[in-house]
């Protein structure tokens, strides 16, 4: 279970050092996605499994634009492995999805990892912060 939020910095090869609570869990691997609202998904191997079943019922299921959505999510997912120091690489073409830079947050989101810019991450924060304080019906 991947829980809390630590910052970090992506290094001039594109790596960034994880959590040493997190590394337990990715020591079979992982799978990193693009994710919603503009974010990487870190994945181990048999969530993303989870995921991955799920996504290709909504491609048999679905509109169109859900194809769409379900071939990209396929299409740019990369498998990875933690080096031994703890780095996981991160793709170009992830960091420029994400807009990360240097700074970055890394969140655990239960059965995965999101990696954030820090900018995008503090307005996210905000929002989540007004709808938590509205209570839980809200969520």
């Amino acid at each position: 279970m991947f829980l809390g939020e630590n910052r970090h910095a992506v290094d001039d090869k594109g790596r960034v050092i994880l959590p040493s609570q997190y590394r337990d869990e990715l020591q079979g691997g992982a799978v990193m996605t693009k994710e919603v609202d503009g974010c990487i998904a870190v994945w181990p191997l048999e969530d993303f499994e989870a995921r991955a079943q799920e996504m290709a019922q909504m491609r048999r299921t679905g509109e169109q634009r859900t194809r769409a959505g379900v071939r990209n999510f396929f299409a740019t997912a990369e498998r990875r492995e933690l080096d031994r120091q703890g780095r996981i690489a991160i793709p170009p073409s992830l960091r420029a999805f994400a807009g990360l830079q240097r700074d970055v947050v890394i969140s655990g989101q239960f059965d995965r990892i999101e990696i954030w810019d820090v900018e995008r991450w503090q307005q996210r924060e905000e929002s989540g912060d007004e709808v938590l304080v509205e209570g839980p019906s809200r969520i």
